[in-house]
């Protein structure tokens, strides 16, 4: 595609451009959610539209051309096309990842050169973690040196969200001196090969599948000491573990929804509700309030847990003053993940239990939204969420600067 015939991407410069502009993609995409799924591949034409609507922009700093938009933001819009479609909502999670990585690591040529692309539509994918190894983060991929003193990036990943329709892939690596670094490669470069294998019971448009990376040529430039980031106070892992909990939260969301409406428009009242006289129509059931309202309650709770959390992270910003501040942010959103995953699971489940035998006609789709939270939920424990909470709360014990809380 020539310069003259690339699409136009609008900067999203204000908070209520970058909510309106996630709400019209939300609206687009919505109808269409359950079909997508059930097909389980990549939902390019419509990656391409999100790529299109500047929402990859957001968080790009001022100093590199963007709005440099809050958390409260970004969580905002993920929650909102997350309740439209989490699978499509979490494709480009580790691209604001890296946004911020950049930011915090990259020289000033390296955040002209890849914040241009960014803010023109260029969406980065990642390939971080490895399969086969004592954990997803004991990675074997390595960054060599040849004889000719070119880079090559050689190794093979999985989990690798986004990477399939990306312009850039980051990729962790382990360099010739054992340095962990993240090293960003074209999705077409010579020895990129992106495979469309993920099979899975949810979040199946993702397309997480593997990449390989056979010798691939790197540009020294665009190589970053990621290990770095880890040595100081930093809030790379919690900005990016906010964008989960808004994913989960939004599959609350669009959950409850989904519920109300098959109650108000298909729902049966139970014959007993209904010949005792409490009920003419399932959304009178008493029975079926109760669940429903508890249901809602826990609901607004996660998307208030949510919006607090992303209050503490706008106000602590990218780089925190202190180990405390940073701990702040990341106990903060570990919290919000956990309940808001919980919460998904319970109420994706309970929508049936609500909504009678009828809801699990699949012509329905309602069971996307247990599928999707139960698989999104598990992406990292809870528990450690939990353990980490506990143990400031009751021993004042900070969490270690590289957990994913």
């Amino acid at each position: 595609m020539s310069a003259a015939e690339a699409p136009v991407v609008p900067l999203l410069a204000t908070d209520r451009e970058a909510i309106a502009a996630a709400r019209e993609f939300a609206d687009a995409i919505a109808g269409d959610a359950a079909e997508r799924d059930r097909a389980g591949v990549a939902p390019r034409a419509e990656l391409a539209q999100f790529d299109r609507s500047g929402l990859l922009g957001v968080t790009v700093p001022r100093s590199g051309g963007g709005p440099a938009l809050a958390p409260t933001t970004l969580a905002e819009v993920f929650r909102t096309i997350a309740a439209a479609d989490p699978a499509i909502a979490q494709t480009p999670q580790a691209h604001y990842l890296f946004v911020d990585v950049i930011a915090m690591l990259g020289t000033d040529a390296v955040k002209r050169r890849l914040f241009a692309d960014v803010l023109a539509g260029a969406r980065i994918g990642n390939a971080l973690a490895e399969r086969g190894t004592k954990h997803a983060q004991d990675l074997q991929t390595r960054l060599s040196a040849g004889a000719d003193g070119r880079l090559r990036l050689s190794g093979r990943k999985y989990y690798c969200t986004g990477a399939l329709t990306a312009r850039w892939i980051a990729v962790t690596a382990i360099d010739d001196e054992e340095r962990l670094v993240a090293a960003f490669v074209g999705r077409h470069d010579d020895g990129v090969t992106v495979g469309d294998d993920w099979n899975v019971i949810g979040q199946r448009a993702t397309a997480s599948g593997t990449t390989e990376l056979d010798g691939v040529i790197v540009d020294r430039e665009l190589v970053l000491p990621y290990g770095t980031a880890f040595t100081r106070p930093q809030a790379l892992g919690s900005r990016a573990q906010l964008v989960h909990a808004a994913i989960e939260v939004g599959i609350a969301g669009g959950a409850l929804r989904d519920a109300r409406w098959f109650l108000q428009e298909k729902a049966r009242p139970f014959f007993e509700a209904a010949r005792g006289g409490w009920a003419d129509k399932a959304s009178d059931d008493p029975h079926t309030l109760l669940r429903y309202g508890r249901l809602a309650t826990q609901v607004r709770a996660a998307e208030a847990l949510l919006d607090w959390a992303a209050g503490e992270l706008t106000e602590i910003g990218l780089v925190p003053s202190s180990a405390q501040e940073a701990a702040r942010g990341s106990l903060a959103v570990g919290q919000a993940k956990a309940f808001g995953s919980e919460v998904a699971v319970s109420v994706s489940s309970e929508l049936f239990a609500l909504s009678g035998a009828s809801a699990a006609d699949a012509k329905y789709g309602l069971d996307l939204h247990w599928r999707n939270s139960r698989t999104h939920s598990i992406h990292d424990p809870a528990d450690w969420k939990y353990h980490h909470v506990a143990q400031y709360e009751v021993n004042g014990v900070l969490p270690p600067n590289h957990a994913q809380l």
